[in-house]
């Protein structure tokens, strides 16, 4: 199965919350309650709904049709994908999230990715508490043939991340992907430590981090935007990974977290394989969502 057809699979739970065969005032109720039952957010809703009032679709089809490109049109200037910086060697590239997110996960196929393009990649294994985090990016070093960074169980993640900066220039690794320990928002010491990594990072090359990428869980729904705005007040978030596309039925956050934040989404996620991580498309998502 292609990425597209899990994408399209996956977003079944949300595309069925818009099946329209009429057109008339309480299918427009219908599409209002759809549209945040999918965690569009009010303001887009509203937005949205007006901008189909305005246009008077002829029946569901056409109103179908308005909604699709009211979408696209609103995700395509966030449709970015990441790019690497070939002047700054490593392009440091600092990854964050909540618990469970999948951040390691992400981080092994974005370099597995860019291995794939012909660049020198390297892991820092900042989770150190999490055993199977190290784990995971050893495998993930093996498999891209990639230096991983590590240090001892339960060790300093600032000093590792400061040493694996360091021994990435030596290498001449292109780019250092940097994963983290999961943090919940509401956790001040843990926030802090995130704090002391971007200080240390910013002593090792002042003009890293390169990239800070947050990555987020679809099935959280709104609690996504909580955490953008917790993360952003620690670090400066430049572009979001959204995992979890493929069993959510709050597919329309992206439409939520564009508008409030405009911050680019470089990629979504719709399953562990490492195929199953793509670039975001405001196209393919919008035909995803309606089915």
């Amino acid at each position: 199965m292609s990425w597209l057809e899990k994408l399209k699979l996956g977003m079944k739970k949300t595309a069925r919350l818009f099946s329209f065969s009429k057109i008339d005032f309480e299918s427009l109720e219908e599409l209002e309650d759809a549209l945040l039952m999918a965690d569009v957010g009010v303001l887009s809703v509203d937005e949205i709904i007006n901008e189909i009032k305005t246009q008077k679709p002829k029946d569901a089809e056409e109103m179908k049709l308005i909604l699709k490109n009211e979408i696209i049109n609103r995700l395509k200037p966030y449709a970015v994908p990441l790019e690497i910086e070939n002047d700054k060697k490593p392009f440091v590239v600092l990854m964050v999230g909540v618990n469970g997110a999948g951040k390691t996960t992400t981080i092994g196929k974005l370099g597995s990715y860019y291995k794939s393009k012909g660049y020198q990649v390297s892991f820092a294994a900042g989770d150190t508490f999490r055993a199977g985090a190290v784990d995971q990016l050893k495998e993930w070093g093996i498999r891209n043939k990639s230096h991983v960074y590590t240090t001892t169980p339960g060790g300093d993640a600032a000093a590792l991340v400061y040493d694996a900066i360091h021994l990435a220039k030596k290498n001449k690794d292109d780019v250092l992907f940097i994963d983290t320990a999961g943090r919940l928002q509401n956790r001040a010491d843990l926030m802090e430590e995130l704090k002391k990594i971007n200080r240390v990072i910013k002593k090792a090359d002042p003009t890293a981090p390169h990239a800070t990428l947050l990555v987020l869980d679809a099935t959280v729904g709104q609690n996504a935007l909580v955490q953008v705005e917790a993360f952003s007040k620690i670090t400066e978030i430049t572009g979001l990974i959204m995992t979890k596309l493929d069993g959510t039925a709050k597919g329309g956050i992206l439409l939520a977290l564009s508008k409030k934040f405009k911050l680019p989404i470089h990629a979504i996620g719709v399953g562990e394989q490492i195929e199953d991580l793509s670039s975001f498309t405001a196209e393919e998502y919008a035909n995803s969502l309606l089915g």
